[in-house]
């Protein structure tokens, strides 16, 4: 019997980002046409929502699901809400197995993609020594410090792999520093460019942040400021998603819960430790009806006209 992947998104407000997500889509679906059934939900914003796109999966005869969460860093997405989704709907079948797989997280793959959108933006410079570069990693930024630490390890490993003057780690969001404070401190610093990657799949409200917030910076200074694209679909992100696809059949899709907030008492976040496992996007969950087409569908097909006229 085949098998199916459920490719577990967050879902944006921004149409391009959903886009660059069902190619994502697309191309796991081309990758893992033999062996498996490739379908795709979203937490929040979007649809079709985990439980919808579970429930398709079910009805074409699937019984065993790998979930693969399209998630960098294990913050509260990948360690509750989509655990708690999940779970939810694993009830609603007795002969449904769903076995969720690891978040990307740090790796070889990652690692070498990083270096690679460095190594792009950099051609497309003036050559200097990269000892008069600063590199700053963006990451989104989490209430979880675990999370937050392995957007640190990773910038560490490219200072010192790639030989910049200086690194440090920025977040979009609830992390500090944020990108703009992080920015405002390495002026200080006096190096002639800085280098700015965000550890994102694709664009959306974040991402357009983040860039406004270089240009801002790169307008009024005298020092150089540039970003990376985010990674996109490049085939060293694919292999990362095989490696997360091979730990979840093999029963290795192992957390770091060493340092989880939620099972050891993290100095600064003890009132977190045991807290009940339950996720927070129900009030959000679907409510932009952006499931136009699912890919390789006819776009603006007749169908998918009266399915957006109704909101369904």
């Amino acid at each position: 019997m085949k098998e199916g992947i459920l490719l577990c998104g967050h879902g944006s407000r921004r149409k391009a980002a959903i886009t660059s997500f069902k190619k994502l889509v697309s191309i796991l679906q081309e990758r893992y046409k033999e062996d498996y059934e490739v379908d795709y939900g979203f937490l929040e914003f979007n649809h079709p929502t985990y439980e919808a796109a579970v429930e398709r999966m079910y009805l074409n005869g699937i019984r065993k699901i790998y979930a693969l969460p399209v998630i960098l860093f294990a913050g509260s997405h990948a360690k509750n809400d989509i655990p708690y989704e999940l779970n939810t709907i694993q009830g609603y079948h007795k002969d449904l197995t769903i076995t969720m797989g690891k978040h990307i997280g740090v790796n070889s793959f990652l690692l070498d993609l990083a270096v690679k959108r460095i190594q792009e933006t950099e051609t497309t410079l003036t050559a200097i020594n990269r000892k008069k570069t600063c590199l700053v990693v963006v990451g989104r930024g989490t209430t979880d410090p675990d999370a937050n630490s392995d957007v640190c390890k990773l910038t560490s490993m490219l200072w010192e792999g790639m030989g910049f003057g200086f690194a440090t780690t920025a977040y979009s969001g609830t992390a500090y520093p944020k990108v703009d404070e992080s920015l405002r401190m390495i002026e200080k610093l006096g190096f002639k460019r800085t280098i700015v990657i965000p550890f994102f799949f694709f664009t959306g409200v974040l991402l357009e942040r983040i860039y406004s917030q270089v240009t801002a910076m790169d307008s009024v200074s005298d020092q150089e400021y540039v970003y990376t694209a985010p990674f996109g679909t490049d085939e060293l992100l694919m292999k990362a998603f095989d490696e997360r696809l091979g730990e979840a059949k093999t029963g290795t899709a192992y957390m770091n819960c060493q340092l989880c907030k939620y099972r050891k008492q993290v100095v600064g976040f003890t009132q977190d430790y045991g807290k009940e496992q339950v996720g927070h996007h129900l009030n959000v969950k679907g409510i932009l009806f952006e499931e136009d087409e699912k890919p390789g569908e006819v776009k603006n097909s007749l169908g998918n006209r009266i399915k957006k006229v109704l909101g369904i």
